[in-house]
Formats: structure tokens, sequence, C-alpha cells
């Protein structure tokens, strides 16, 4: 698994550093980008060899842009893949999931290979003052089939860091509105013998980014009269 996520990584770099020489190759891209797309969605499901062929294809026809002048880009080497592939942790409650969640999951896969820890209920509810609608064993069942996650497990209700201690993760990445302080957080690291970097995602906005407002809203459109959390 993790060889064919090196090869699926290296095509996205790829992708992302293609320069069109010629119009006559958009279409051929578009098709490349297509398989991209295939080999990442049979990666989630674990369907390695299907996931490899699709990036075979789209590998075929990117050599064949270059080779004819229609494209340039830059093939990495697997070995410089494997030197920056991290273990990330990433947290949260991930009650009902919305973009802000995947943005944050894909902005760490980007990072290497995700580990999603998933509040306990109880945890949640004191962080959000009220009770949470999806129990915690759902959440994570849903948080682990996403393509950006590699493994979700469930968090301890005492110790937020003990899940740390026992994944050692390269990084930390915490959510953007997450209301930790990086300083302090590092120096509990550092007195628990944890040497993860931390680093705070990127926000990303949209008017139904977040469980709140999700919730809000639904209230809102179906049970008028009903009091917002």
């Amino acid at each position: 698994m993790e060889r064919a996520e090196i090869y699926v990584r290296n095509l996205e770099r790829a992708l992302g550093t293609l320069k069109v020489l010629d119009d006559r190759a958009r279409e051929v891209v578009e098709l490349a980008e297509a398989y991209l797309r295939d080999s990442k969605y049979y990666l989630s499901r674990g369907d390695v060899f299907t996931s490899v062929a699709a990036a075979s294809y789209a590998e075929g026809l990117l050599d064949a842009l270059r080779l004819l002048g229609y494209a340039d880009f830059v093939w990495s080497r697997p070995s410089e893949i494997e030197k920056n592939y991290k273990k990330v942790l990433i947290a949260g409650t991930f009650e009902l999931l919305h973009p802000g969640h995947i943005s944050y999951m894909e902005q760490a896969w980007r990072l290497g290979r995700v580990v999603a820890v998933v509040s306990r209920d109880t945890n949640a509810a004191k962080i959000k003052g009220r009770s949470i609608s999806v129990p915690a064993e759902n959440r994570a069942r849903v948080v682990s089939s996403i393509y950006y996650v590699h493994k979700a497990r469930i968090g301890y209700e005492d110790d937020m860091l003990r899940v740390v201690e026992e994944e050692r993760p390269d990084v930390v990445l915490l959510g953007a509105n997450q209301p930790f302080d990086e300083r302090s957080l590092a120096e509990k690291f550092r007195r628990r013998g944890i040497e993860a970097q931390i680093l705070r995602a990127e926000p990303y906005e949209c008017d139904l980014c977040s469980t709140t407002r999700i919730i809000n809203k639904i209230l809102e459109t179906f049970c008028e009269g009903s009091r917002r959390v």
C-alpha cells in the first residue's frame, strides 16, 4: 500500500509541475487527471493493483506528451518522496463532515500518511458545550473511509497526549480554528518526550464549514421554531 501511495503522489506532483506547450495536449492532460482520480479512488478502496494500473495509464500519457514536445513536467525520484514521507496526526470531533474537514485532511495528506484522532463523546461535549449527535465509533468509521486518511482512531478521555505518544507522528497538524497555542503545546510535547513538529492548517471558508451552522441550517429548514444550538 505504501509503495502505491508513493507512486500516486509522484504522479500528482508531476501534474502539479506540468506546463502545456501545445493546446492539443489539453484534452490528453484532462484524461491523465481523470486516471489519477481513478487511481486515488481505487487506492482508497484498498485495490492497489487497479490503482497502480490507472496511474500507469496516466504516466504513459504524460510521457508521450513530453516526448512529442506538447508538455513539460518533472518526475520526482521515489527515494525523494520516501525521504519526505512522514506520519501526520490530525484531530477533531468530525461530527458532521463538511468541506473544511476535507481541506484539513487533504492538507495533512500532502505532508504524509495521515492518522486522524476522533474525540470521544464526553470530550467533544465539553469542548462544544452541547451533546454530540453522532457517536465516536460512527464518526471514526466515516473518517476512516476518506481517501486522505490512512487510519482513524478514537482518542483517550483523560489524556489527550497519550495518543500522540503512542502514534509518534513526525507532524501534528492543528486545525485552522482549533483553540491550541502552539508554544504551550510544544512545551507539553517537550515534557513528554514528543518530538513532533507542530503546524497549523490553512483555513477553508464556506457558508456551511461548521457543524453548528449545518445543524442550525437543518433546524431552520425543517424545524421551524426550534431553538438554535
